[in-house]
């Protein structure tokens, strides 16, 4: 059995600086850490208990079967707030049959990026037997 310590998610865009800027200044992730030089350099941003690591150069987009879930606090927020920085909103917020409200946006490549709400009467934010 393998024993998972630690995971990241590695997208290797097809323009590095473009997806640097789309997500460390359009959906201001913070950053774990930077390294290498130039125009290929890695940034791995903090993804609420994950990391996102851009890095390297694909000749390709990445696979449409590619999607990013990121929970925020308050979806319509989220959304008027990328709308105004000009992130493509791809779908804008819905609350979905499951209750969960979501809203999907893309990055510069296409990779489609669903953000969620979990409201507060939602049974993901109970613990079971509590």
């Amino acid at each position: 059995m393998v024993h998972v310590l630690n995971s990241r998610v590695l997208l290797r865009p097809t323009d590095p600086e473009r997806s640097r800027t789309f997500y460390g200044e359009k959906l201001g992730l913070s950053v774990y850490r930077e390294f290498g030089t130039g125009p290929e350099r890695g940034v791995v941003y903090f993804l609420g208990g994950g990391f996102l690591e851009v890095s390297g150069r694909g000749e390709t987009p990445p696979s449409p079967a590619l999607r990013l879930w990121l929970q925020v606090r308050d979806v319509t927020a989220a959304h008027k707030e990328l709308a105004g920085a000009g992130v493509e909103i791809v779908r804008p917020p819905v609350k979905e049959p499951w209750g969960l409200i979501e809203m999907w946006i893309a990055d510069p490549d296409g990779t489609r990026i669903v953000l969620v709400e979990i409201p507060a009467d939602h049974p993901l934010r109970h613990r079971p037997g509590t």
